[in-house]
């Protein structure tokens, strides 16, 4: 059932005015990013309405925000420079088929398995990642092109700004809750410089460094359909189709993992299926009408959270701001301070941050302080989906070592001379080697008995672990008998023959990942 926010014109009221507020902190966001894709501001700032309006509307996680991110800004700029923006359009609209096929197959559900680690790892690089993008606001174009810092008093006044925003938006919450206190700052802030006239950068700065046009302006009309203009054939899919998956993985990772933390802050539970399907719609109507696609934007979903923002009524009003301050309201936008925004993301990045997982150091096991650390570095180094790729691999095989060192065995033998190997542990890849050093064929009596009431054989590794057992018994001419082992493994054993004891009143039921058939 669709429920645009919940009951009350107090949750209207946090709803609209936390989208305002996003907003205004979206416009420097989806142009900075456009231009790190090699696109014009407004196929940033269109990308920006189109994925959050969408997205807040049919997505499976209310209250977040979605729009241009850097995370999928950085995979264009490649296709961008080879091929042209109409070849990235056509990119766009193939990723978003892509993720709609993710959530119609019910892949959502595979965020369960990041750990925790990662995404200690997760929020804590991409704070840092948030707090690095900042600091590019206190630079501008020197005469030789290169970028230097601010100095004299305009980097003075700038520290003051933000200092000051992120006073306003700490404090105000414990004065009143009326009004969103980022919302109060960036207005209070901006008629400041106004009235005062001070030498600080504004948004119009920024889109004059960032495109070199003195005229660099975010207003423009609607956005109009646009069928990519490019040759539908398989050429044309050949280059397109690496960046549509690249894409549309990266803008699913990202998605998901900002869903979890949004469901953790808000104690409630997103859907991510319908959440993949949200960002593929998202995608396809960029793809159709000139954008430059997205992904959920983690920073502007927290400004929203904290201001308030619960409902979908949030992401659709900032969604309808950003399209008014491109057709109506573009002079006003440009007129922020962009010591403003900066404050406000910063209050995010302190936001962000875990900071209870220095106090976890010397607390948890060894390995998962160092995938979170991993993850965090990788984060800041290269991307966010490599680094949760990268986290998950590690933790995997960790796991697996880790656990490859429970399987052992308790021994005796009877008074008929018969040895027995009671098992206890998993059986898989990880633990083959370990399996084999607990038998010693050569030495052992002429009966063996291999008890698995107490283990588990998890996947083909550990069958073929059994079967080499049977056969290093075989070769010593001694009888080994199997018992408890499943029905399905009994079935796959295909080399320990009638070596294998059937008592189908007592062996456990369970399947086996193994690519052979029964």
């Amino acid at each position: 059932m669709f429920q645009l926010t919940c009951p009350g014109k107090q949750c209207i009221k946090n709803d609209v005015l936390s989208g305002l507020t996003v907003a205004l902190a979206l416009v420097p966001e989806a142009v900075a990013f456009a231009f790190v894709a090699g696109v014009e501001p407004l196929v940033g700032l269109y990308a920006a309405f189109m994925m959050g309006l969408i997205t807040s509307v049919i997505g499976g996680r209310p209250g977040m925000i979605s729009g241009a991110t850097g995370a999928m800004a950085v995979v264009m700029v490649a296709l961008v420079a080879e091929h042209g923006v109409e070849y990235l359009f056509a990119a766009v609209l193939l990723a978003g088929v892509i993720q709609i096929s993710a959530g119609l197959l019910r892949l959502g559900k595979f965020i369960r398995l990041v750990p925790h680690p990662v995404m200690l790892g997760f929020v804590n690089g991409l704070a840092i990642v948030i707090f690095l993008a900042q600091l590019k606001q206190f630079q501008i174009p020197g005469e030789a092109g290169e970028l230097v810092w601010l100095g004299g008093s305009q980097i003075w006044i700038m520290l003051g700004l933000v200092a000051i925003t992120m006073a306003i938006i700490h404090y105000l919450p414990k004065l009143t809750a009326a009004v969103p206190a980022s919302l109060v700052a960036i207005v209070s802030v901006t008629l400041a410089v106004i009235l005062l006239d001070l030498d600080t950068r504004l948004v119009q700065d920024v889109l004059r460094d960032l495109s070199g046009d003195p005229a660099a302006t975010i207003a423009g009309g609607l956005p109009e359909f646009h069928l990519p203009m490019v040759p539908f054939n398989m050429e044309t899919l050949q280059i397109v189709l690496p960046y549509a998956i690249i894409l549309a993985g990266v803008g699913l990772i990202e998605s998901l993992l900002t869903m979890s933390l949004i469901d953790e802050l808000t104690e409630t539970r997103g859907r991510g299926n319908k959440e993949c399907i949200g960002q593929g719609v998202g995608n396809t109507v960029n793809g159709l009408f000139g954008g430059m696609g997205g992904c959920a934007m983690i920073g502007q979903s927290l400004i929203n959270i904290n201001s308030g923002g619960r409902g979908r009524l949030s992401g659709i009003s900032a969604a309808l701001f950003l399209l008014a301050f491109i057709l109506f309201g573009a002079s006003l936008i440009e007129m922020i301070p962009v010591a403003v925004l900066v404050g406000v993301m910063f209050i995010v990045v302190l936001g962000t941050f875990e900071w209870a997982s220095f106090r976890l150091i010397g607390r948890i096991p060894l390995a998962d302080t160092f995938v979170g650390i991993l993850v965090a570095v990788v984060t800041v180094l290269t991307d966010l989906a490599i680094a949760v790729i990268v986290g998950v691999i590690v933790s995997a095989l960790v796991f697996a070592w880790e656990h490859a060192k429970h399987i052992h065995a308790d021994t005796h033998t009877d008074k008929y001379g018969i040895k027995y190997y009671k098992l206890k542990g998993p059986l898989f890849f990880g633990s083959m080697q370990n399996f084999a050093d607990l038998f010693d064929p050569r030495n052992d009596p002429h009966e063996v008995i291999v008890d698995f009431a107490d283990a588990r054989v998890y996947d083909h590794s550990g069958l073929e672990a059994i079967d080499a057992l049977a056969d290093r018994y075989m070769r010593a001419q001694k009888a080994l008998h199997i018992r408890h082992l499943s029905q399905e493994c009994q079935n796959l054993l295909v080399k320990a023959g009638n070596l294998v004891e059937v008592n189908m009143m007592e062996d456990p039921i369970y399947r086996v990942a193994d690519d052979r058939v029964a």
